[in-house]
């Protein structure tokens, strides 16, 4: 009878073996695959990139040249060579206790090109700073006469991978369309 049920037991395991072996198996789950730069579509990726851009002039517009930490925000938006340079022009503007008035406005910002292998953006801009002046300690303007009230600015943003967002890599002056 213990050899009898020794052999159900083994026919048994060895029929389950068999026949799982022929039963296909699972197809497993598959993942979604993110697109490399996380954007489902170009005008996507530019709205991140004018979402940046209108959040670094507003931060901009907010700096307390007394106030080191109001500079913050503004780095926080940029890297490479923009946020050095950022970082110099604030810091010597504080050292020499300038002082700011008035808010830059943007009053064109439009879609350049969009790079995703890349993960570059461009943008550009035309930003009034007809009611912005910088003083010097005694209170007189050190703005030259000459700077137009509406500059054209070419943004260039890089995605970062860490923040999955778009920081500010450069900021140039720029010629032709769309005009200013």
């Amino acid at each position: 009878m213990i050899a009898r049920r020794s052999a159900v037991l083994v026919a048994t395991v060895t029929l389950a073996a068999v026949l799982s072996a022929c039963t296909p198996a699972a197809a497993p789950t598959p993942t979604p695959t993110p697109t490399p730069t996380g954007f489902a579509s170009k005008e996507e990726a530019f709205a991140a990139a004018e979402a940046t851009y209108r959040a670094y002039v507003d931060a901009l517009n907010e700096v307390d040249l007394s106030d080191p930490a109001t500079f913050e925000p503004v780095y926080a938006l940029m890297s490479g060579d923009a946020v050095n340079k950022e970082r110099k022009t604030l810091s010597e503007y504080h050292a020499e206790r300038l002082t700011v008035r008035g808010e830059s406005k943007i009053s064109r910002l439009e879609p350049i090109e969009w790079s995703p292998d890349a993960n570059r953006a461009q943008l550009a801009s035309c930003v009034d700073v007809s009611k912005v002046d910088v003083l010097d300690s005694s209170g007189r303007s050190i703005v030259d006469d000459e700077r137009p009230d509406v500059q054209s600015v070419l943004i260039t943003l890089d995605l970062s991978r860490h923040a999955a967002a778009f920081k500010i890599v450069s900021l140039d002056g720029r010629d032709g369309e769309p005009s200013c």
